[in-house]
């Protein structure tokens, strides 16, 4: 019950700084793929180095766990996730495998947005 709550809370820790973030940058650029763009890299960059980082020495596991890498960065950013699969594969000589995961979630995801858009457009 408890890493429901850290993942809850991560949950909405991280959303507000993705809301934060990508609002800063629509101030400073006039188009949001910036803010996304650096949203993903840095949530990308911390996910690396948390999954890898000796932390859990010092800071409880299911903190690190589910606080911070489930909740915090799930909701920041999903690219993290995804990024970190793909290494995962690629780390497990899953080369091809890697490539066709890779391919679907850009573009199936970028078909199914079109296609959302499209049928609300009728």
């Amino acid at each position: 019950m408890f890493n429901i709550l850290l993942v809850t809370t991560g949950g909405a820790a991280g959303a507000m700084l993705r809301f934060i973030l990508t609002n800063f940058s629509k101030t400073l650029f006039t188009s949001s793929i910036y803010g996304t763009l650096t949203v993903n890299i840095l949530g990308c960059f911390l996910i690396g180095y948390l999954i890898t980082s000796d932390l859990s020495k010092n800071i409880n596991e299911n903190f690190i766990k589910f606080f911070l890498i489930i909740g915090l960065l799930g909701s920041f950013t999903t690219f993290s996730a995804f990024s970190f699969e793909i290494v995962n594969l690629i780390f497990s000589r899953k080369i091809f495998i890697a490539f066709i995961y890779i391919s679907i979630s850009v573009f199936v995801c970028i078909l199914f947005t079109y296609l959302g858009m499209l049928i609300n457009k009728f």
